[in-house]
């Protein structure tokens, strides 16, 4: 398959910057790119790459300049690459399609039109799976679980019984949906468990990577609302709630009962404590430990988290601290030469000097 720029430029309603009649025939990442592939480039930071690219075209801000390729301009690039690699690899996100027979369905279950199933799943009664949802091989739909339309669940989710999926969630392999939350009381020096009997509900659009472990409620709900996307390797405690179009990236922790406003970003390896709030468009840099509420719209980074501006000035510090060390040593040496240096005054100096004191 091949294309012109110009037909590409105008499939994506981009500016064109150059020869029209170019040929493509693949796309590739800008290092990776050889002669008849078309990348893109949505940072100018990154700029210097295009000096050595050996694509035939780019994909570029609006604001590019210098370009040495020739190049289509639009507001987005990501998102127009997005939308040419679906032009030349058509079937890349194909799915399974039908009921697989080595599904293992219970009869109380309840399957939407045009639902597919693959080998190896198990739905247990009183489940219910929406139309056009694709379920791939190795999941396990509990009890009573309620899926949307046009979910897809890849190999070996679990979602455990009572829990309830919106409409177009995606989730990825390895992720447990409504495992017990981690909750034990001592009694007699023995921890003993303490019932989970809430809910995990997760609405429309939400994405879940790999390996992600979402509890369910003590009582109640656990929520993720809707357009929130969730990176590999995150566990979300009971109870929590996450508000709408959130981004919580890779190896995130957030403990019980803790809220998020809407459009909060946890960066990688963010650790919150529980019972505390996070207000709307609030960010945590990465590795942040958030020992305390954080108001909506403020950037907090390092351990305790404080707001970045201070937590920037106190990382300056710390990195003057051996510098400071030095130069405390150089100045107990000083100190301790001039105290050896000290001559001794007899009685009769001493009470002059005492006299002149007084």
């Amino acid at each position: 398959m091949k294309f012109t720029l110009g037909e590409i430029a105008r499939l994506i309603g981009g500016e064109l910057v150059g020869d029209p009649d170019v040929v493509i025939t693949g796309v590739s990442g800008i290092k990776e790119a050889k002669s008849g592939d078309i990348t893109f480039l949505a940072n100018q930071k990154y700029d210097s790459l295009l000096l050595n690219t050996k694509a035939s075209a780019v994909i570029t801000t609006k604001d590019a300049s210098n370009l040495s390729v020739p190049s289509v301009k639009t507001n987005n690039p990501s998102l127009a690459f997005t939308k040419i690699i679906k032009l030349f690899l058509p079937h890349s996100g194909s799915h399974p399609q039908g009921i697989h027979p080595a599904a293992i369905i219970s009869k109380e279950a309840r399957i939407g039109k045009n639902v597919s199933i693959g080998a190896g799943v198990i739905i247990e009664k009183g489940a219910s799976i929406g139309e056009n949802s694709i379920i791939y091989g190795g999941c396990y739909i509990g009890n009573g679980v309620v899926v949307g339309e046009d979910c897809l669940f890849y190999p070996h989710v679990s979602i455990t019984e009572r829990n309830e999926i919106g409409s177009r969630v995606v989730i990825h392999s390895g992720t447990v949906i409504g495992s017990d939350g981690f909750g034990f009381t001592d009694i007699g020096g023995v921890q003993e468990k303490i019932p989970q009997i809430g809910i995990v509900l997760i609405e429309d659009d939400v994405e879940i990577g790999s390996n992600v472990s979402i509890d369910r409620a003590r009582f109640d709900k656990t929520i993720i609302s809707k357009g929130t996307k969730i990176d590999n390797l995150v566990h979300i405690a009971h109870n929590v709630v996450i508000g709408q179009n959130c981004l919580i990236l890779a190896q995130v922790g957030i403990s019980g009962s803790t809220t998020l406003g809407e459009k909060v970003i946890l960066a990688g390896q963010v650790g919150i404590v529980g019972h505390i709030n996070v207000g709307d468009e609030a960010i945590a840099a990465a590795q942040a430990g958030v020992t305390k509420s954080v108001p909506a719209k403020t950037m907090v980074s390092g351990y305790p988290a404080r707001v970045h501006s201070q937590a920037r000035r106190v990382n300056a510090c710390v990195q003057k601290l051996p510098d400071l060390y030095k130069k405390i040593k150089e100045l107990e040496t000083k100190i301790e030469k001039l105290e050896k240096k000290k001559v001794p005054c007899n009685k009769k100096q001493q009470d002059t000097l005492n006299g002149e004191k007084t």
